[in-house]
């Protein structure tokens, strides 16, 4: 009686702690992954609070890096830092992250200076703020794992992967919100959460999963930061004008880094096949479903990334100011008409998750990506100048398919690999996630770039010149990097009025030709055309990218026949192969 009684207290505290470990690690998720995006909407606000016009020649990179380098940082450490859960305790990383995070957005909101000083030192401590939370992301699902029994994984991962899905939306919102406020609270909002959540995790947490001692894979460590981070390095300056280009492409550097990191990538993949304490598991690849899991997590990652800034750029540059909204007004209703997309993930996300424990991971992502996949044909088929409605429909399918997919695919990919190896798996998993998410802007801005280039420049010059605008100044403001009229559109700015006011010529044309030119139908009216065979090469992209995803999904294979055998199972398939068991 009595070691039936200790069995059951044991059997309650082990209820209660995995309840306290999701609702940690959620909330450090959606940190985390909030932050990387409500900087986006909040970035207007910034350059006027540290009086830089982000659109001035040469300062394109400062907006630039502060997009990209966040996700860059991230993309490149989580697999190293769940590796290093693995060995030196995944919780111990995990609360040291929230400490990381937690003390760069303090340094952050305390910006002193001013001009490119400003933005240096709001890019330097993004840069930790992105460590921190990687230690948070590489280490999240993988104590999740450990808490939860292999039944209720799925809902567990898939509440976790949503939580960090939605931080990226509701970002968007936020970062409008605070920043009509005052920029610096866009970075103030993060420490109370900080400081509780670092409290809570040191308090309730503990280590449940197996720690293996091992030696730090230097090496590899070194081979893949510098490939992986060469790589993306060369894709945000590709997007940027070189030269008398409109893309950086053709520049030598990036080239470089291209074929650099491309070389480096291989060397460390012959270094990990060599060790016998690699940081990156390349055995866990003889696993199918880790295999295919990944691979779709990283197509669906290119897929959904770029969408998020066309759909923002789609609003911002054309509808809202087509619809009445002035340009300082379109990045909070922006974030405000893409709840939709948010609700999706939130509904869907948790019911796959669960769905899931029961009926396996295979058919449930592979139908997510259908619904996603189609949602893009959907916004391929609408006009520039939408109904609302439709719009909202289709990304709230968008995020449906997206949540669909996502929180089997976490569970199985978690799920498949042995407990040793769970925090490397994790970092790996966030690694093609947000590898994928850089990418994707880098791809997708390029597709834009280049279909706005060929048709923008005519429409422009001519639209320029019926208003009184002298051809020459038509000829050159039409022919500034399209680049330039995107990063417009995601600043809130009426890039035509800003560039004429800024070579005096708006000032000495008639009043009513500077009302059209500066109203908020003119620009809006002259790009929707380009932008919107842009816009069809973008989601027909995606779409295509979706199909690819939903042929990985299906490869998985089978689910283990239960708890006792997963284990067994990945083991053995980590020896010697896949091998699938029981229904999909």
């Amino acid at each position: 009686m009595a070691e039936t009684a200790a069995a059951q207290g044991q059997k309650d505290a082990g209820d209660r702690y995995k309840w306290v470990a999701l609702a940690n690690t959620t909330a450090g998720m959606f940190m985390a992954a909030l932050d990387g995006s409500i900087v986006i909407i909040a970035l207007p606000a910034i350059f006027r609070g540290i009086h830089l016009d982000p659109l001035a020649p040469g300062n394109i990179a400062y907006l630039l890096w502060m997009i990209m380098g966040y996700r860059l940082v991230q993309a490149v450490l989580v697999v190293t830092l769940g590796r290093l859960g693995d060995i030196y305790g995944r919780v111990r990383i995990y609360n040291a992250g929230f400490v990381v995070f937690t003390a760069a957005s303090v340094l952050l909101s305390f910006d002193p200076f001013t001009g490119g000083r400003g933005a240096m030192w709001l890019i330097g401590w993004r840069v930790l703020q992105a460590i921190g939370g990687s230690m948070l992301m590489a280490n999240s699902a993988a104590i999740l794992t450990d808490a939860f029994p292999s039944d209720q994984r799925g809902f567990a991962l898939g509440t976790n992967q949503i939580a960090g899905l939605a931080g990226q939306f509701i970002g968007l919102v936020a970062g409008g919100l605070l920043a009509a406020w005052d920029w610096r609270a866009v970075f103030w909002i993060n420490v109370p959460v900080g400081v509780y959540g670092t409290l809570w995790a040191y308090w309730k947490l503990r280590d449940n999963g197996e720690r293996h001692r091992a030696r730090i894979d230097w090496w590899g460590n070194i081979t893949f930061a510098v490939g992986l981070g060469a790589i993306l390095i060369a894709v945000t300056y590709g997007i940027q004008p070189y030269g008398g280009h409109t893309m950086g492409w053709t520049n030598p550097w990036v080239a470089a880094g291209l074929v650099g990191g491309v070389t480096f990538l291989m060397i460390f993949g012959i270094i990990e096949a060599r060790i016998t304490e690699p940081m990156f598991q390349l055995g866990l690849f003889r696993i199918r479903a880790f295999t295919a899991g990944s691979i779709a997590g990283l197509l669906v990652a290119v897929a959904r990334g770029g969408m998020q800034f066309m759909l923002i750029v789609w609003l911002q540059g054309i509808w809202l100011p087509l619809h009445g909204y002035n340009y300082s007004q379109t990045p909070l209703w922006a974030g405000i008409f893409l709840l939709p997309l948010t609700a999706g993930f939130l509904i869907a996300g948790p019911t796959s998750g669960t769905l899931s424990d029961r009926f396996g991971s295979r058919g449930i992502a592979t139908a997510g990506m259908a619904v996603f996949g189609g949602s893009f044909i959907g916004l391929m088929l609408l006009p520039v100048d939408f109904p609302y409605w439709a719009f909202a429909l289709l990304i709230a399918a968008n995020g449906i398919g997206s949540g669909m997919f996502a929180s089997p695919n976490s569970s199985s990919i978690m799920g498949s690999v042995p407990a040793r190896h769970r925090g490397a798996a994790s970092g790996m998993r966030s690694t093609f996630q947000n590898s994928g998410t850089a990418l994707s802007i880098g791809v997708f801005f390029s597709l834009m770039i280049a279909g706005l280039a060929s048709s923008l420049p005519a429409t422009l010059t001519s639209g320029l010149q019926r208003y009184g605008v002298p051809p020459a100044v038509a000829l050159r403001v039409a022919t500034l990097p399209p680049v330039s009229s995107l990063f417009a559109a995601v600043l809130g700015v009426n890039p035509l009025g800003h560039l004429l006011a800024a070579s005096h010529v708006l000032a000495s044309l008639p009043a009513a030709a500077q009302r059209v030119i500066t109203g908020r139908e003119f620009f809006p009216d002259l790009i929707s055309g380009p932008f919107h065979a842009g816009l069809v090469v973008v989601f027909a992209v995606s779409a295509g990218l979706s199909v690819l995803a939903g042929l990985a999904s299906l490869l998985r294979g089978g689910r283990y026949a239960g708890p006792g055998d997963r284990e067994a199972g990945a083991a053995a398939e980590l020896a010697a192969g896949p091998r699938p068991r029981g229904r999909g």
